[in-house]
């Protein structure tokens, strides 16, 4: 069958033609640019039945040709994205939901993790997991740490320290040996992590455009690159490590653009948190906040009308800043069976978690988790675990082997007696499928971004027990700007514990936090949907940004 163009108005309407995409057999959407514009096309060839949805052509334009005879000298060259996270699962699981919208629009993609890293996903997948397509591989880079092979996470202050030292020329390197190899396409942009600035060097080696994609929410965002004011004006570092308790932290910041004028020095990212000029982790925040600028575009996994106030100050600071979340919510937009197999999670799934959901009521369980990094004694576990008991409710908690420093995380016999049938404890679970489980009632979380915006977008309400980093922030935001949660404190009581998830299951507290998060899960929804503000954003993304020559 002869392939046939149709030629749409450069502003044509979304919805036109999504219209034009599912009334056509077979239709597939083209993206022609040059290096001006781009025009879109629909082929409504059946030889073309099983192509990507957005395949990207680069042409030649030649304006004296009539619109009947376009003069289109179409040259088949599939854009190839580099994507590579900071090495941490919290930071690995967004870019995978990136890079498998990126690859659904046509990029080949190659996805480069840490040797430790990919020797965990190894690991915990299987020894298969890692094959990949032959348009979306892995690749493994040094990170300058001893070998381990330990299941949890590493040092966070040593990778910060180590990565941008040893990780800069293997990664130039495999971007060499990537455009010398005639299986895939040269690379056309790369896609870091925004704490891995140090590839902007690469990026600039081969004159590629390179994203920057900040992984937490924009308000945590925010509070960092206000780091090196917090030094310039004396707020940090602390004078005694007294001033964590001793009521310092309560200090108001009516002065940051962007946030409410009642923010406190408490609700600011944890590694202001020293007394140290030269702490490793406040340095290298404002080191990589400052590097905000350099990107062709920052990437967050959030939405507008969630973070509006936060995402202003950025784009001040780099115009070419886009929200483009939920991630997890733009992948019903992915279309690709093949995608289903690539996965992202560093420990080993317990599916079983999921049949037990499907044995209790809607709303009636209380999802615990504290993400991947989080480290408590075993009082405090002890504390939460009887909190939880006590409660009465039944819960799903998810307890890493190495969540109590050094020790297997265990709770006495008597605990597993008295919440047996009501209570399920294992060591990791696929958390979007139990975010989406209609059991589910409520989350007690560290309030890590991807936990705090798979809760959001679930329009499940949350109590907040934030360890570090941006969660304090997280916590903030949840309890106070959107209504969603209530925080318990750092020196856990299990009397505490019971009454806020009592509170949260039953209270008048809780049913208002779960309307308010069913408020933000539509407008979730809304923004990932057709014509939504992250959907219009992603492809003007591609179309301006990583396609743009």
């Amino acid at each position: 069958m002869k392939t046939q163009w149709r030629r749409t108005p450069k502003k044509t309407d979304l919805a036109t033609v999504v219209a034009w995409l599912e009334n056509g057999d077979g239709a597939v959407l083209y993206i022609v640019y040059t290096d001006q514009y781009y025009i879109p096309y629909l082929s409504f060839s059946l030889l073309l039945k099983l192509a990507p949805s957005f395949v990207f052509l680069k042409v030649q334009y030649h304006h004296n040709h009539t619109q009947r005879d376009m003069g289109l000298t179409t040259i088949m060259e599939k854009p190839h994205a580099v994507c590579i996270p900071y090495p941490a699962q919290g930071h690995i699981n967004p870019m995978m939901l990136l890079a498998k919208l990126l690859h659904f629009k046509g990029f080949h993609i190659s996805f480069v993790n840490t040797h430790y890293n990919h020797n965990r996903l190894l690991r915990s997948r299987g020894p298969s997991s890692l094959d990949g397509l032959p348009d979306f591989r892995f690749y493994s880079i040094p990170d300058g740490l001893p070998p381990s092979e330990a299941e949890a996470t590493q040092s966070i202050p040593a990778l910060c320290e180590s990565v941008p030292k040893h990780s800069l020329e293997p990664f130039c390197e495999l971007v060499g040996r990537l455009n010398g190899k005639e299986e895939v396409p040269p690379v056309s942009c790369i896609v870091s992590d925004g704490c891995m600035s140090f590839t902007l060097e690469v990026a600039e080696r081969f004159g590629l455009p390179e994203v920057l994609f900040w992984t937490p929410s924009a308000c945590g965002v925010l509070a960092y690159t206000h780091y090196r004011d917090l030094v310039r004006k004396g707020y940090t570092p602390l004078k005694d490590m007294s001033d964590v308790t001793n009521g310092y932290l309560e200090t108001r910041l009516d002065w940051i653009r962007g946030m409410n004028k009642d923010i406190k020095l408490r609700d600011f990212p944890s590694f202001i948190r020293t007394t140290d000029i030269n702490d490793t982790m406040l340095n290298y925040l404002m080191k990589e906040t400052e590097a905000l600028s350099k990107g062709s575009a920052v990437l967050i996994n959030t939405f507008d009308t969630l973070e509006q106030e936060s995402v202003k100050p950025l784009i001040a600071m780099n115009p070419r800043t886009f929200t483009i979340g939920p991630l997890h919510l733009m992948q019903q937009h992915v279309h690709d069976d093949r995608l289903d197999h690539i996965g992202s999670n560093l420990w080993k799934e317990d599916m079983s978690c999921i049949s037990w959901l499907d044995t209790k009521d809607p709303d009636s369980v209380v999802y615990v988790n504290f993400g991947s990094i989080t480290i408590m004694t075993k009082e405090q576990l002890i504390e939460f675990g009887w909190g939880l008991a006590n409660s009465e409710k039944d819960f799903l908690w998810i307890t890493r082997p190495d969540i109590v420093g050094g020790d297997e995380a265990m709770m006495p016999p008597e605990f597993v007696d008295e919440t047996k049938g009501r209570g399920m404890v294992t060591s990791w679970c696929p958390q979007e499928q139990v975010m989406k489980h209609p059991a589910i009632g409520g989350f007690l979380t560290h309030c890590g971004w991807n936990s705090t915006i798979e809760s959001i977008s679930s329009g499940i309400p949350v109590i907040c027990w934030p360890f570090f980093a941006e969660q304090q922030t997280n916590c903030r935001y949840c309890c106070v700007e959107w209504g969603i949660g209530m925080e318990i404190d750092t020196d856990v009581k299990r009397e505490d514990v019971e009454a806020q998830v009592r509170e949260m299951m039953d209270g008048q507290k809780g049913k208002m936090m779960k309307n308010t998060a069913l408020e933000w899960k539509k407008k979730a929804e809304e923004a990932v949907a057709i014509g939504g503000s992250s959907y219009i954003n992603f492809d003007i993304l591609i179309t301006d940004v990583l396609l743009r020559k």
